[in-house]
């Protein structure tokens, strides 16, 4: 038997008729209690995931992106130093993970504002669905899988940008935080 991890899925098993017939049964709640506590549940469900979505794309749009650019500025800068500085076969020697980084960083960009993007649209769109149920697996489905793939993205660029440019705190600093 396979194991269900979409959570406004789990909420069904309220809903069974044996579940059902144990609550009326010990007078805990009726069936249409459990109809409206499920539709709350959902609901409920769908509000966290619309929260992090939103500060997800606020973070990423508004601190993580302008950070990273800085930071791909003053690598770029730093590049163009080197190369006035020494000739051709040094400066690229010395530059080449700096060159990296500058490519890394746009990547992981434009991965970053792309899927931003994808997220708000996909938003839009279970956002006009009307029954909460399927309003609430639709952001399970498609959008909270949005969340992981733009976060990994962003501890990549965590791990990359200056720490002294860094305006949030990095997960090691996490730890030690009192």
């Amino acid at each position: 038997m396979d194991c269900e991890t979409s959570v406004p899925v789990i909420f069904d098993n309220y809903l069974k008729p044996e579940t059902i017939a144990m609550f009326e049964t010990t007078g805990v709640m009726s069936k249409i209690e459990l109809e409206a506590r499920n539709e709350v549940k959902w609901e409920t469900y769908t509000k966290k995931i619309q929260i992090e979505a939103r500060v997800l794309g606020d973070l990423a749009m508004n601190h993580i992106i302008p950070v990273a650019t800085q930071y791909q500025t003053d690598l770029i800068d730093n590049v163009y130093k080197m190369k006035e500085l020494y000739p051709d076969d040094k400066w690229k020697k010395l530059c080449c993970r700096n060159l990296e980084l500058i490519e890394e960083i746009a990547d992981r960009v434009g991965f970053i504002k792309e899927h931003v993007d994808a997220m708000i649209e996909a938003r839009k769109v279970a956002n006009k669905i009307e029954d909460e149920r399927e309003k609430a697996i639709n952001y399970h489905d498609n959008i909270a899988p949005m969340l992981d793939e733009i976060r990994y993205h962003i501890d990549k660029l965590e791990l990359i940008v200056d720490n002294q440019m860094w305006t949030l705190p990095k997960y090691r600093e996490l730890l030690f935080i009192r």
